[in-house]
Formats: C-alpha cells, structure tokens, sequence
C-alpha cells in the first residue's frame, strides 16, 4: 500500500492523519492513500507567487513554448509506466490514451502556440487607437502575466489530461500553477508527477501539487490568483462563492458535468451513412471509459418515427460490448473507478428508471470478464427510454456519471432544439445530419446552450476526433448547467491568465513600451541600408526614407502587361463616369511593387526572403505625374527557432522583421500602408 505524497514549497511532503483511502477500480483492494492535511496553503500559493512566478514572467512566449516542448518529449518517453498505473483506474488501453497521450498533446499543442505570440513575456493586443487630432496621444492594450498562481481542482475521471490541459495553458501564459486532483485518483496524477519534478524542466515553484482532498486551498487565493474547477455543478456552485473568491474578485473557471445531447436528423434514415455514424457514436460515448467523462453522451434525440430503428441498432451495438478486466483480450469496456461512484450512479439511475423504463441493459445481472463484478465498480451499458421528453423533465435535470443514456423522440427540428435547450447549458452537442439547412438551424438556435456544437456526417466522419473529444485549439466549457466558464481553446485560453491593461500616451512611449511600432512615433535614419544589417542589429523604428518616383501612363501599361491586369480603370479612361476616380489609376500593386523597387537593397546580405504580407490598404488613388516615395520602418522584430542538423532554411540563424510601409505622394499624404515582412539571417 502507498501514502501517496503532495509537491509543495519545493519538497515532497506527506499529509497528516491517515488519508483518504483509493481503491482498484477492478478488484475493490486498497492501493493506498492520500492525504492534505496539515497543508499550509498560505504559504504553499505564496511559494508558487514568489518563487515560480517571477521566473516565469521573465521568460518569453517562445522561451516558455519550448519548456512545454520538451516537457511533453520528456513524458512520452515514459507513457509506458503511467498506462500501468491507469489500469487500476478500470480503464481500457483506448481509454487510457485520451487520458495520458491526450493530456501530453496538449503540452504539445500549447507549446506550438509560441510561434502565434511575440518574442516577449507580454502580448500587445489588437489594434492602435487613435486618441487625438495630431497623432500625438494614443491607446493600446497590452496583457501581462497575472503575479498570482493558477489553482487548479480538477475531477476524478481524467487524472493526467486534467492536469496537464490546464497547466500547458497557464504555463505558456506565464503563470505557476497549483494542481489538486480528485483523491480518489490522484495515485496516477502524483505518479506523472513525479516525471515532472525529476525532469528539472520547470523552474521551482512553477508547479505543486495537493494529493489530499485539499480542504482550505482557496481560503488564501488573492486577487492576481486564478481559480479553475471541474467536476459537478452542485460542487462548482459552492466554490465559485467562496468568501475569498468573492472579497478578492478572484477569476474562477468552471467546467462542470452536463447532460450533453446528440441529434439525429430527420434525413438520417436506416441505410444513410449518417445513420450508422450516429450509432456507433452514441455507442462509443456511452462505453468509453464507462460513460465517465464530462462529454458523454447523455440524451439520445431522435425523429419520432426512427425511435424504433435507432433503439433496435443502439441495443445491437451494445450487446456486443465486453465488461470487465481490460488486460484480458477481447474486452472493450473497464469499470467506474471505484465502487463508491458506482453507488452514486446506480442512486440517479434509481431516480431515472422511476420515470423513464430500461430499454437495454440488466444492472442486477450481467457478467464480467476476468475480474468479480461484486468486487470491482462494474455497470454494464444502461439504455433509458422517455416516451414523452416534454412531461417527464428529469432526463434534463438528472445525470447518471456512467454509461447511461436515455433515448428521446421528437417531431419537429424546433423540438430538436427545444429538447437539447432543456440541458439548461452543456459542453457539447452533436448534430448527425447531411442536409445543410437542418444543420444551419441547429447550429443558430442552439449555440446559445452549448460550448462545442459537432457536426457529423458522412464527409465529416473518416477524420472527426468524435462528439466526446475537446480539442486544445478550441474552447472547452459551455452555459449554465455546464459552469459558463472556457477551458483551453488556444490563444483564447492563454489571455485568461494575462490582464488586460489600456495604456495611453504618445506614439513614441507607446513605442518603448511595446517595443512594437506605433504609427507616428520617432523614426530614426541610419547611415547604413536595414537590408545590409543583421537581425540583431536592426532596432524597432529604425527607417529608411527611400528615394522618389514619379508615375507615369508607361507605368500602368506595363505593370498591366506585366500582370495581365486590365482592370477598365486603370485602362480606360472613357469608362471612368461613376467612379470614384477622375482619370486613369495605377494599379494599387504597382504602388506596392514600386514601394519594393525603392526600399530594396539589391545587394546579397543578411535578407533571406520575402516572408509574406501581413495586411495592405490603399488609402488613396495615385494618378500619372503623382510622386511617391517610401518610410520603411522597423515595426516588430520575431526571433525564429532553428535546428543546424536540419537543411535548408530551418538550419539558419535568423528572425522574422516586421516592416512599416508608408508609401506617400508628393503632399506627403499617405497613398498605400502595409506591413511586409521578412526572413532576415542572425549574427550569431
């Protein structure tokens, strides 16, 4: 038997008193214990604060994406031993993978997510504001790294993916985190991180972790803390006012259970691809790691007419399921991860079966392979079904944290919708259809109930990650019953751990601050051309002011010829009545291609390439005898990441440069602007 042991002020510690005992899902046998009693959370999220955190802010983006990079290599290599302990779990080598390589793909997923922010700890987000006349006072956000630590309560059902899809995000966002998995398995979290301590990849303090049931962790989170929460609503309720939670205005993320649906459309008959598609969903999401997961399938909504063929199909499916010990070939589908769950199921089954009868499934009778079912947590696969979803509302209120499912009818699309409202808010819904109106519907009348809407089909199907799967690009979380928070979901979910600051003051401040170009902010000339410097050594706002041009008709005739181009207002002058031009244009990619001929330095030097067009706008026409010249501004700079064992480009020292083009007439009105970039060789 083992005690496990909490990580925290940079040392395993045990907690006090006996523990919270764990069991093997499969046999009922004691594992061990866990224990968080005696903690001292003042000073554990104080540790994280000073200590963790301030090494973290210093980093940046791409510095804090490669930590995750090699954290997430560094666990792969030792899957192995975490799919040996997640079998007492009850959960099959499939379920296991959504669970450990699942969880590891998300360090993966957020560590790509460098190349998506800055080269700093900070992102400036959006768009300048201009704030006065001259240009001379402006507005910006910008998002640091909150100086508090993440507090992370996570849910039984997924041990390691709990973790580590929360942590990937606060990580790359700079912030330590606290991790307190359930106590009834957090034998298997404790045994990944362990991995993670021993690795010495993190800094110290940057991440600790709370086996025991964790009673007081929040009594200290201060305002710059972050509180997230997964598991039941009723639990989520009670956290989210907390005293400290309230008095500190603490930012608090709840994912909770929900009684998620998936909708057959009207013209998924019996024969359509789209009717099998749905059948094997519904079944894998009731069986899959034994219905326990926050995004299972709950209520099954069907035209009223193919309740009879859906139940008949879904019944054969489930029969052929396999129950017991997942080591033993053949079986497809483990137990609850302990006979206290199981319990709590077959309590709101018992409420549910009291309105809504078992069309498929014998809770009292059924057998197990390899394992004894009166010792392990073992429920085979439950079908309910509710005649009349509209009276008999408990299926919308009651959830059975197992493999239980409830098949409905409905006559219209709108009751569709109505009945998949009737959740009150949940993670995710599948629309099962080919026909685009039916989906178009679904998805504008009921987006408003649900955080993840998932159409499925015949095209969709080969590739979809399936209704039950959140992906870390996309928000995880829903309305409501599902908590009305959002977990993961990209870039999006890094910002929830950066405040968000406008800041004010002249386009040259802003400029320093940012270290990000502000539109009339100092420009400062060199003697040298930037195309002749390296990347260490060009400066935000250093400029070049080009030499000048003037345009002329041989101008157009040949960019047109060039490009084939003949647009009638660059060509004819008769068919001008109308327009908003008083003569032949030239062609706005001339004026950029000419802006290019000017501010290029024809020599070979540290340029590389041309690495693309971030936006252009052309701002005002310029007709022959109009002159034009060019302000190239230095506007961001972006270290790239490089490998010397690779070829080709990725082997090259180097950066991406972000360039100002401010191409002017002869007033000195802005005629074109855009931002071009760069691929410029490194020094070192």
């Amino acid at each position: 038997m083992q005690h496990l042991h909490n990580y925290v002020l940079g040392q395993w510690m045990p907690g006090d008193g006996d523990g919270i005992p764990q069991y093997h899902a499969l046999t009922g046998e004691l594992i061990g214990t866990a224990s968080s009693e005696g903690l001292d959370y003042e000073r554990i999220l104080d540790y994280g604060r000073t200590s963790g955190g301030p090494v973290l802010r210093r980093m940046t983006f791409p510095e804090r994406g490669r930590m995750l990079k090699a954290l997430a290599l560094y666990l792969m290599d030792r899957k192995e031993a975490y799919y040996r302990v997640s079998h007492q779990t009850g959960a099959t080598r499939a379920d296991s993978w959504v669970d450990i390589e699942g969880g590891i793909g998300n360090l993966f997923a957020y560590s790509s997510l460098r190349r998506r922010f800055p080269n700093e700890p900070y992102y400036v987000e959006g768009e300048t504001i201009r704030l006065s006349k001259e240009n001379t006072f402006i507005g910006h956000h910008i998002l640091v790294p909150k100086q508090g630590v993440a507090v992370h309560i996570n849910a039984f059902n997924f041990p390691i993916w709990g973790m580590l899809e929360k942590v990937a995000v606060n990580l790359l966002a700079g912030v330590p985190a606290v991790v307190k998995p359930s106590e009834q398995t957090s034998y298997l979290t404790e045994a990944m991180f362990r991995d993670i301590i021993i690795s010495g990849i993190l800094p110290e303090g940057a991440l600790q972790l709370v086996v025991g049931a964790g009673r007081g962790i929040l009594d200290s989170v201060q305002s710059q803390d972050v509180v997230t929460f997964t598991g039941s609503a009723e639990t989520g309720r009670k956290l989210r006012t907390h005293p400290a939670i309230v008095q500190h205005s603490v930012p608090f993320t709840m994912e909770a259970d929900s009684l998620n649906a998936a909708i057959l459309g009207a013209d998924a008959v019996p024969g359509t691809p789209e009717f099998d598609i749905f059948i094997k969903e519904c079944r894998r999401e009731m069986v899959t790691k034994a219905g326990q997961k926050c995004t299972a399938i709950r209520r099954i909504i069907v035209p009223e007419s193919l309740l009879e063929d859906v139940q008949k199909a879904l019944s054969k499916e489930l029969a052929k399921n396999v129950l017991g010990d997942p080591s033993v070939e053949g079986v497809r589908m483990g137990a609850l991860i302990n006979r206290q769950q199981l319990e709590r199921v077959q309590e709101n089954l018992a409420l549910l079966t009291a309105e809504t009868p078992a069309v498929f499934g014998n809770w009292d009778n059924f057998e197990v392979v390899g394992a004894d079912r009166n010792k392990g947590a073992f429920l085979p696969p439950v079908l309910l079904l509710n005649d009349r979803p509209f009276v008999k509302i408990r299926s919308h209120e009651t959830e059975c944290f197992g493999p239980v499912s409830t098949l409905m009818p409905y006559k219209t699309l709108d009751e569709a919708i109505h009945l998949a409202n009737l959740g009150k808010g949940s993670l995710v819904s599948t629309i099962c259809t080919q026909d685009p109106a039916v989906m178009r519907e679904y998805v504008l009348e009921a987006a408003a109930f649900h955080g993840r809407i998932h159409i499925l089909n015949r095209t969709s199907a080969k590739e979809s990650t399936g209704h039950g799967a959140p992906m870390p690009m996309l928000v995880h979380g829903g309305p409501g019953r599902a908590g009305g928070g959002e977990e993961m979901g990209g870039m999006r979910g890094v910002l929830h751990y950066l405040q968000r600051t406008a800041i004010q003051g002249h386009p040259t401040d802003i400029t320093a601050v940012t270290n990000q170009y502000q539109t009339g902010g100092a420009q400062t000339e060199t003697p040298v051309h930037p195309f002749k410097k390296y990347f260490e050594e060009l400066f935000v706002g250093e400029t070049l002011v080009t030499a000048k041009h003037t345009v002329s008709e041989a101008d157009i005739h040949n960019f047109a010829n060039v490009s084939g181009d003949n647009f009638y207002a660059h060509m004819d002058a008769t068919a001008l009545e109308g327009t908003p031009f008083t003569g032949r244009v030239a062609h706005g990619y001339f004026v950029l291609s000419k802006a290019a001929g000017l501010f290029v330095d024809a020599k070979k030097g540290p340029v590389l390439l041309n690495y693309g067009l971030d936006e252009c706008r052309f701002t005002k026409p310029v007709y022959p005898g109009m002159t034009i010249g060019v302000k190239l501004t230095v506007k961001e700079k972006i270290e790239q990441e490089h490998d010397p064992s690779k070829e080709g480009v990725a082997a090259i020292p180097r950066g991406i440069v972000k360039w100002l083009v401010d191409v002017y007439d002869e007033t000195g009105e802005t005629v074109a602007i855009a931002t071009i970039l760069t691929m410029v060789r490194s020094e070192r």
